[in-house]
This record gives structure tokens, sequence and C-alpha cells, in this order.
């Protein structure tokens, strides 16, 4: 949530390398702070049910479906939750789950984009303000603080050819953002648009590839160091809004310095 939502980017190399620790951070402070399994079930449940009555059915024709379904059987969500969600799309009791965004500043200015998908918005908005005002946080505005983060499909795996990716990817007509690498570790950027194409050309040319992240994220522009006693803080935050039965994502720019 995974080399991880602390996330890395791309404006000078010192920012570059930051940026790949607080994507690491956030991807193990999700897998702390999602919650139970149940959670987890849920959360890919609602989203691969909207996305499913939304595009269809069929993985085959609806790719979102298909990065989704990937996505759940990597954080080991079993199938018969994967094929209950798809399968209510037929059921006319099934929900109807609208998104909703929220954005704002934890305590010492660290930027949050909190992801939501809920059937009763009025709720959903009480809990992430509680979670907010208890924590000494700041709600923000549509648009507060998502300028500053690119939405971008990220992939990282083991590798040093930083190069002889980016030259493969090219010759194969696709929009690469950037590619870095830190301690053997590649890490691709692109737009959200490219996703498939890239997974496709790197299992091509890499047939034993592993991923350790790929998935369509909010990558920070900037990071902000969370220090000392503020980490507690800002965990408890974190905490507080995945509590949220509503909430999907929390993405952030945050870099934890235990």
């Amino acid at each position: 949530m995974m080399l991880g939502s602390g996330e890395y980017f791309y404006v000078i190399q010192q920012e570059k390398i930051e940026m790949g620790r607080a994507f690491q951070n956030r991807k193990e402070s999700m897998a702390k702070t999602a919650g139970q399994k149940t959670k987890v079930y849920s959360k890919y449940g609602k989203e691969i049910y909207m996305c499913a009555k939304d595009g269809g059915t069929d993985p085959d024709h609806n790719l979102s479906l298909r990065r989704l379904i990937e996505k759940a059987k990597k954080d080991q969500v079993p199938t018969h939750v994967i094929e209950r969600a798809i399968e209510k799309t037929n059921s006319s009791a099934g929900e109807d789950y609208a998104p909703a965004r929220y954005e704002g500043f934890a305590p010492g200015g660290v930027m949050i984009i909190v992801d939501c998908l809920t059937d009763n918005s009025n709720r959903t908005f009480t809990q992430i303000r509680q979670a907010f005002v208890k924590n000494g946080a700041k709600l923000g505005g549509p648009g507060a603080v998502s300028h500053m983060f690119d939405h971008q499909a990220v992939f990282a795996f083991k590798g040093d050819n930083e190069d002889e990716i980016l030259e493969m990817l090219m010759m194969e007509d696709i929009d690469v953002t950037d590619i870095e690498e830190e301690n053997g570790m590649l890490s691709v950027f692109a737009p959200t648009t490219e996703f498939y194409k890239i997974k496709t050309a790197l299992t091509k040319a890499i047939p034993d590839v592993v991923f350790e992240v790929e998935e369509i994220t909010f990558v920070p522009q900037t990071m902000h160091q969370v220090t000392g006693e503020d980490v507690a803080v800002f965990n408890q935050f974190i905490d507080a809004l995945n509590d949220c039965d509503d909430t999907q994502e929390v993405y952030h720019n945050a870099e934890i310095i235990d």
C-alpha cells in the first residue's frame, strides 16, 4: 500500500532517493494500518464490484477490473471474495457506491489525500472529518493538495540496467515519465494509460520478473520529513483514517525518519 503511498519522484536525484524511501515507508505503513483481513476484503470487494458494474464483468475487456483482480490476488484476497463481488453486479440487491475524495494536512504539514467509496456521503464525511479534527489535522477543500501529486503507473522490480529498460520501453512506443535505480531496484513511472503496455513489455523482456510494486497511485512531487515524536502522532492519524470503513486508499508525502 509494497515499496510503497510515502513515495519516490523525480525532480532531482536527491529527491528521487528520498521519495524512494518514502514510497517504501508508505507501503509498509499501509500493510500495518489497513486493519484486519475483513477490512482488506471489504475494500477490494467494493472496488471490484463498482469496477465490474461500470465497465463490465469480463476482465479481458475491462482492463481496470483485470488490474484490480491481479492486485487483490497479490494481497491474498480469496478467490471467492473476488467472485462474489463480481457476481453481485447481476443482483438486484447490489449496492451503489460513489467515490469521495478528501484532502488536507496532517500535523506538521504532511499532505494527505483520502479516497473513499461510500453509499452514504454524509456518514463518510463525518467520520473522515472527525479523524482530522481529533488528530490535530486540517481538512481542506477539493484540490487543496492533489495538485502537488502526480497520478502515475508505478512498477518496481530488481535490476540495475536503467538505460536498457528505458530503451526497450521506448522501442515499444511506450510513454515513460521516469526510470530510477536505487539499491538494486528499478522503478518505472509512467502515465496511468500506459499501465498494461508497460507490464506486458517488461514481462516479455524479463520473463522471470517479480514486481515489488505494480499499481496506479498518487506520487508526491515533494516529500515532507516526519521525525521524533511526530511519527507516533502521524501514524495515529493514518490509523484513524483507515478505521473508516469507506476508506479505500490514503496517499501522503511523508518520509518517516525513525
